[in-house]
């Protein structure tokens, strides 16, 4: 019993250390996230003042929409860690079934995103599918090692 403790501490510290880099991303989008990146432009094959004199108010309208996103992502972070941290509904089986639902959801999408945009940050955006995933898979990997 005090094993599989511990064994739960591990993935619910992991999957909190996940939500709480997803409230983190969030800010950054919300505060900090500049309209167009350089990899931005270069993805779309022109320049920044291209985009701005073809699209004069697209920057304005990009800080709004990252604005929303990154209310987003700061939102699934705070519930991530909420259901991780909550030990008395790891007993349930959904309780697996909506963490890895919501890490494909966010983790997962924007690691794919970034790999198709061939985007400068490509895997440092990986990490946190890693680190999801190990969350999840750890309890059962222990359990079979030991059973």
């Amino acid at each position: 019993m005090e094993e599989r403790k511990r064994t739960q501490s591990v993935s619910v510290f992991i999957l909190a250390a996940c939500g709480l880099w997803l409230i983190a991303l969030g800010l950054y989008f919300i505060l900090l996230r500049p309209a167009l990146l350089p990899e931005d432009v270069r993805y779309m094959g022109t320049s920044a003042g291209e985009v701005q004199s073809a699209m004069p108010g697209l920057e304005r309208w990009l800080r709004r929409l990252f604005t929303v996103m990154g209310g987003f992502m700061t939102g699934a972070g705070v519930l991530t860690m909420f259901v991780a941290m909550n030990a008395s509904v790891w007993r349930e089986n959904w309780t697996w079934i909506v963490l890895a639902l919501a890490g494909v959801l966010t983790v997962g999408t924007m690691s794919l995103t970034n790999f198709q945009l061939d985007s400068d940050f490509k895997w440092l955006l990986v990490i946190p599918v890693f680190l999801w995933v190990l969350g999840l898979v750890f309890p059962a990997v222990l359990r079979r090692s030991k059973g």
